[in-house]
């Protein structure tokens, strides 16, 4: 199939690269000139493990083309997918203004050809917009099943895992009314489940409250067990060994329920507003999600405030390594990154910031500047530090030389926001060790 990709961010990359990985030629488009050429270079703008070897693959083979022109796409596309920035406006609300701009350009080319297209929202959506991109459409004198259809396809990606999300997905969501449009979209994904998985067909708002009320519902698990740390921590108990307790009951599995620092992203903060924004503007008071957003903002600032109280509130003056910038390991995304708020409520508070991140630090530098030091690595970083904080759990900071790190850091204190170490361990090792809803174990003497 001949398939258009209308924006080459996050989601436009991974989904035209694996549209081509099977055998389609994809069409890529987007405004952005600079960025286009070095595509065409094989130079991609995002980390994302797997997805390098596959997109140079296709770049080679000319399955995968780019374009800053809409129109030489579409000529060539049965399949329109959509892969456009929403991001969150002041209420929460998704921003559609790009979405409804590409939507009014295919509506004047489709006016001028034959053929019937199928037009794919597959950036994240509030309810009705697929009606909405039908009724620009019509607007152009097409008419809804002969020249085209518009789909909701949601995507369900996890930055760090995408390419093999994609190329193995769980489940398919297709959000239509048509039959000849659920028919073609089969035919395009049918390779992608072979083992079965489902490609399940609704409604187009019913699919577009799926990708919503996913990540809401993910991003509630780990704010719950971010509170039952909370309440570890006040009571004696042991956050890891709850984990293991509840995560062992089919009922509610083991994943999302590690204690940490909150979550962020591109997905669950955004997803999760847009939600609270639809439910008030229908009339209801989603009260659970409204929960989720202050326990998510509250937990960060717990960690800075777990360092003000060990230094008697008096940061001035004191150098704080941190590991880990991106909001979640193996990405360099740092789109609302726990470590972001951390450092700033360090930075507030008078401390010296040296951060290293495997990949991250570019980004970050975007988003900071120099108020930071960048280290060349997690070992330089804590040279001559008072402290090292802990915001995202990257493997290499797993099973470090802990020796080194002791004679590194000018004080032997670790806070740990992602709960990588043992408690025990660490102890054994002279550390002052806190980490996130675990009993803190004293430090062995030296």
């Amino acid at each position: 199939m001949n398939i258009a990709i209308v924006g080459t961010g996050y989601v436009g990359l991974v989904t035209g690269t694996c549209f081509a990985e099977m055998g389609c030629q994809v069409y890529c488009v987007d405004v952005d000139e600079e960025k286009l050429a070095k595509l065409a270079l094989g130079e991609l703008p995002i980390y994302e493990p797997d997805l390098e070897v596959s997109f140079r693959r296709n770049l080679a083979e000319q399955r995968l083309r780019f374009t800053s022109v809409l129109d030489e796409a579409l000529l060539r596309a049965q399949i329109i997918f959509l892969a456009l920035p929403t991001p969150p406006g002041a209420g929460g609300q998704a921003d559609l203004s790009v979405v409804r701009a590409v939507v009014k350009k295919i509506g004047v080319f489709l006016a001028a050809e034959d053929g019937y297209r199928i037009v794919v929202n597959k950036s994240t959506v509030p309810v009705g917009t697929a009606e909405e991109v039908a009724g620009v459409l019509r607007t152009w004198g097409l008419e809804e099943g002969r020249d085209f259809d518009v789909v909701s396809n949601p995507e369900f990606l996890r930055e760090g895992a995408a390419v093999n999300d994609f190329m193995k997905p769980e489940r398919i969501v297709l959000g239509t009314s048509s039959a000849r449009a659920a028919a073609i979209m089969r035919r395009l994904y049918e390779p992608f489940v072979r083992q079965g998985n489902p490609i399940i067909v609704m409604d187009n708002r019913s699919a577009e409250l799926t990708k919503y009320a996913a990540n809401a519902y993910l991003a509630t698990r780990i704010s719950f067990m971010n509170e039952v740390a909370n309440v570890c921590e006040r009571t004696g108990g042991d956050v890891d060994q709850v984990r293991l307790g509840i995560g062992s009951d089919s009922r509610i599995g083991k994943q999302f329920l590690y204690a940490g620092i909150g979550f962020g992203g591109s997905c669950f903060p955004k997803d999760v507003r847009a939600l609270l924004h639809t439910a008030t503007g229908a009339g209801y008071n989603f009260q659970i999600l409204e929960s989720v957003v202050r326990v998510n903002a509250m937990q960060r600032g717990l960690l800075v405030e777990r360092v003000r109280k060990y230094f008697s509130n008096e940061l001035t003056g004191r150098n704080i390594a941190v590991w880990g910038l991106s909001f979640k390991p193996n990405t360099d995304d740092v789109r609302e990154a726990p470590a972001h708020d951390v450092i700033r409520g360090l930075l507030a508070g008078g401390a010296n910031i040296t951060a290293y991140d495997p990949e991250a630090m570019p980004n970050t530098r975007e988003v900071l500047g120099n108020s930071i030091a960048y280290a060349d690595s997690a070992y330089e970083a804590l040279r001559g530090a008072d402290a090292l904080v802990i915001c995202t759990e990257w493997y290499e900071f797993r099973r470090p030389t802990i020796e080194k790190m002791h004679a590194l850091l000018r004080k032997p204190v670790i806070f740990d926001g992602r709960n990588v170490f043992s408690p025990h361990r660490m102890a054994r090792a002279g550390f002052e060790y806190f980490s996130i809803g675990r009993p803190q174990v004293t430090r062995a003497k030296t």
